[in-house]
């Protein structure tokens, strides 16, 4: 609930609903657009300014409280507000890991499916004073140094960050009003080492630090490590050292294992795991993190150095027999080549560290269809006073699963539609085709409301049970097409006459096309489905046209009497959505469902395939990163 306060023009009162996207609260207005607000918390009832309208939503921040929520507490920076870094500071910290618990409980279910408790946030062991990594802007007036306010864009400088370890802060006086030669300025600091890396070079003779140092070292568990300017290492130096122990605590080592590091950078996972396992295989496709990381093994016989993409390296070390793999990667999550490594060949446990609720619980979701089992999700503050969330999860591989997914791998097609059979044969699908040997009126009958979608679903269901019924192994994919015009369902045509009304009706005009596909496990009856909607403008063809098409036979065994195909008669001036879902399988929602099913499809479609490529979701589930466009990270 939104109203203007009396005399306060261009400030609010708000009702705040939830959490936003990056950590702030979450208002609506009166027409439902949505306000995120800063330094607001759950619950609380605001005054608050508008700092910034965008096209789908407008920030603002709290500039009284209200109603006060029992979490909230006075903010230890003098620049919260002002600066946007700090997302939490108002908020007791106990509740911040509550919070984070929270958001990673919820991307679980809303993003994967996922029904899984994360365990207590594991804290931080310092509030404050953690960082051991700063980004500055630098203005260009006077060469301050500070932060940017992520919504109004402005300049905001500061003096100290109470997020950063004291050295930096003493830095940032010593270069505050004297790096007027750059806009950027990167401070790194190692807390148990006492090194440091100042970028970039500064020619300032007033500036009392050497800077363009190339790389600095830290210690995490008494190993030493290089890290360069652009090589990734944790923010929170003392709690990476717990997040390691955890780690390597939940893989199991116990000194007879091989473990595949993967994303492994400057491979601190990989020394600090040497100790404790056979051998490690540290993976890394970055050639300035893999520079770093040939110094850090140096002395450190079993592990092994690997350039090269995850995604390509992970299948050959895992079908080699690995025993573990840790997960690291970036915040976009995995490469789905590398989950499919993982499905394909299985190791007994994963440990998946990453630093996004939501990719992980993709990521995870996909694996937990395959023969993994999640054991513990573990949410570790890395980042105290923001709305950041780290978190270590383990999966462990379920034999007995394993084994019933084997046995889905026998496909067959419920269907007798050549297009269906010949879209899923040029994915490369090895599959046989069955009849279903059934009328559609009969599952028509039990429809209840008719739906074009649920029409769809429970004749795909239907037939896919009806095949499914006369075997004793395999998945079997039923799948059925569904126009809608006006609402209503077209069916296949009666006859000629029958093709001909429905041809007129649909010309020159926009219907809507959806295709249901259903997997059914033949063992065990466990089904999955799914539906994809297109939209077809048909051109204004003629009445001669119309007649000589129905005559022809071609609209008989098609919903709507007409092929999208047909390049003869050609009926559709455009269509909006996947092309292949028009013709009768959409491949997006077959391998997405298929992925959801546990079922390794595998599709390895020869292009150029312009139906297939003309739909994003299709290239991107049915081509190879490099030829669909999904191959950058």
């Amino acid at each position: 609930m939104v109203a203007a306060p009396p005399d306060a023009p261009g400030l609010l009162t708000l009702e705040l609903t939830a959490l936003g996207r990056q950590g702030e609260a979450l208002a609506e207005t009166g027409d439902g657009k949505p306000v995120f607000v800063f330094g607001g918390v759950p619950g609380e009832t605001v005054t608050a300014e508008i700092v910034a309208e965008r096209r789908g939503y407008a920030a603002a921040r709290v500039v009284e409280t209200l109603t006060a929520s029992p979490h909230r507490v006075e903010p230890e920076c003098r620049y919260f507000g002002a600066c946007t870094g700090c997302q939490w500071q108002h908020i007791a910290y106990e509740r911040q890991l509550e919070m984070k618990r929270e958001l990673l409980a919820d991307a679980f279910r809303r993003v994967g499916a996922l029904d899984v408790e994360p365990l207590p946030t594991l804290p931080s062991p310092d509030r404050l004073g953690y960082r051991n990594h700063a980004r500055f802007t630098v203005s260009k007036e006077g060469g301050r140094l500070g932060y940017v306010h992520k919504e109004r864009r402005r300049h905001v400088e500061v003096d100290e960050c109470l997020l950063m370890a004291p050295w930096i802060n003493e830095a940032l006086a010593a270069l505050q009003g004297r790096a007027a030669e750059t806009t950027q300025l990167s401070l790194r600091y190692g807390v148990n080492t006492g090194d440091y890396l100042l970028q970039p070079t500064l020619q300032n003779p007033e500036i009392p630090l050497a800077s363009g140092q190339k790389h600095y070292e830290e210690e995490l568990l008494g190993r030493r490590f290089r890290v360069s300017s652009p090589s990734f290492f944790q923010v929170n130096t003392r709690q990476a050292e717990r997040m390691a122990e955890l780690a390597m605590e939940q893989l199991g080592l116990d000194g007879s294992q091989t473990v595949v590091d993967a994303y492994a950078g400057v491979a601190v996972f990989a020394v600090l795991m040497a100790g404790r396992a056979k051998r490690v295989i540290a993976v890394e496709e970055s050639a300035a993190a893999l520079a770093d990381a040939r110094v850090n093994v140096e002395g450190v016989p079993n592990v092994e150095l690997r350039q090269a993409r995850t995604e390509d390296a992970l299948l050959e070390l895992a079908s080699a027999g690995a025993d573990a793999v840790l997960l690291d990667p970036p915040r976009a999550g995995c490469m789905p080549g590398a989950l499919d490594a993982l499905l394909d060949a299985p190791p007994p446990r994963v440990v998946y560290v990453s630093c996004d609720p939501e990719t992980l619980a993709r990521d995870l979701a996909v694996l937990t269809a395959g023969p993994f089992r999640i054991e513990q999700a573990q949410p570790v503050d890395m980042f105290p006073q923001t709305h950041h969330v780290e978190a270590v999860v383990t999966l462990v591989r379920d034999d007995e699963r394993l084994a019933r997914l084997r046995a889905r791998e026998e496909v067959v097609l419920a269907s007798v539609s050549p297009r269906r059979a010949a879209i899923l044969r040029r994915l490369g699908v090895a599959f046989e085709t069955a009849d279903p040997g059934f009328a559609e009126a009969e599952a028509d009958a039990s429809a209840g409301a008719a739906d074009a979608a649920d029409l769809a679903q429970l004749r795909a269901l239907a037939k896919a049970e009806a095949v499914a019924s006369r075997r004793g192994s395999g998945t079997v994919i039923g799948a059925d097409t569904v126009v809608e015009l006006d609402g209503a369902p077209l069916g296949k045509p009666r006859d000629a006459a029958d093709a001909a009304r429905m041809l007129r009706a649909l010309r020159g005009r926009e219907h809507r096309v959806v295709t249901a596909v259903a997997f059914v496990d033949a063992a065990t009856g466990e089904s999955a489905v799914g539906h994809r909607a297109s939209r077809v403008l048909m051109r204004a063809y003629g009445d001669g046209e119309i007649a000589a098409y129905a005559a022809s036979g071609a609209p008989m065994d098609k919903a709507g009497a007409y092929g999208v195909q047909d390049a003869a008669f050609a009926p559709a001036a455009e269509v909006r959505g996947c092309y292949l879902n028009v013709v009768g399988l959409p491949p997006c929602e077959t391998l997405q469902l298929a992925e959801r099913f546990g079922l390794r499809l595998r599709p390895k479609p020869e292009p150029p395939w312009p139906e297939l490529e003309s739909c994003p979701a299709c290239a991107k589930r049915a081509l190879p990163p490099t030829l669909s466009g999904h191959g950058k990270r």
